[in-house]
Formats: structure tokens, C-alpha cells, sequence
């Protein structure tokens, strides 16, 4: 028996405010450590090169397809298997938590990088018609 649901990691008309617990006091970019690029890294580039490019969705597969080496002719059998189960969404990405980044999801869940600093950040945040969710804490309360 095959597991025909799919889940998703998308939001829509959503900000995604920084953590409670986040010691950032401004957007900051994440630095790879050595020569190996880390997850905020490689998700900063991401979203931060291609504003309401992508979804929640093609960044977090993206991700974990380029750290597994996929080839181009299995990742769409492979995104199929990865979002047959859920995943974790952008509200647990580094970015929030840590780097200061707030991330917007417009109406059609396309997704944008913005500094927690930014007019752009504190304007979603007093706009009633977007969704806010906080980013996941960074320790336990």
C-alpha cells in the first residue's frame, strides 16, 4: 500500500516573524563554515537571490536535494517520497531563529527574505490582512 498524500511546508499571505528568543538585531547573512555551505546558508542564497521566486516547498526540497547529490532526472520521483511525509517548515529555519530574517509568503505562497530592521518587515507586520507566525524558539521556555 502506497502513501498517495502529500504534505506541504507552504503558507500563504504569511510572515513569519523572527524568534522570540533571536540574539540577531538585524538580517544577517550566514557564513558557510569552512568550504561546506551549512542549511542557512544555502537557503539564505536562495531566498535572498530570488525574491517570490519559490515556494516553502521548492526551497526545503531544493536544499536537501543539492546536500544529497540528487540528479536532476530523480528529483521528481524524490520530491514526491520527501513530501509524502511531513517536513519541517521554514518556521524552523535558521534564518528566523537566528539571522534575523523574517520570511514572507504572498497569496501564492511564494517566498521572500526580508531583515527583521527593514520598513518592509515592520509593514507586513502591522498589515492586518497578513498572517503572522513566529519562528520556532531556539531553546525550550
Amino acid at each position: 500500500m502506497t502513501n498517495d498524500k502529500t504534505h506541504t511546508t507552504n503558507y500563504f499571505d504569511t510572515l513569519i516573524e523572527v524568534a522570540p528568543d533571536t540574539k540577531a538585531s538585524c538580517g544577517s547573512k550566514p557564513a558557510p563554515k569552512g568550504d561546506q555551505m551549512t542549511v542557512a546558508a544555502m537557503q539564505y542564497e536562495r531566498l535572498a537571490n530570488n525574491p517570490y521566486q519559490f515556494t516553502s516547498d521548492d526551497v526545503i526540497f531544493h536544499i536537501f536535494a543539492e546536500r544529497n547529490d540528487l540528479p536532476e532526472s530523480e528529483r521528481p520521483q524524490a520530491r514526491q517520497a520527501f513530501f509524502s511525509k511531513g517536513q519541517p517548515c521554514l518556521r524552523s529555519s535558521p534564518l528566523p531563529k537566528t539571522y534575523g530574517f523574517g520570511i514572507h509568503s504572498d497569496s501564492q505562497g511564494k517566498v521572500a527574505l526580508m531583515g527583521m530592521e527593514t520598513e518592509r518587515y515592520e509593514a507586513l507586520q502591522q498589515d492586518p490582512a497578513v498572517k503572522k507566525v513566529k519562528a520556532m524558539r531556539s531553546s525550550r521556555k
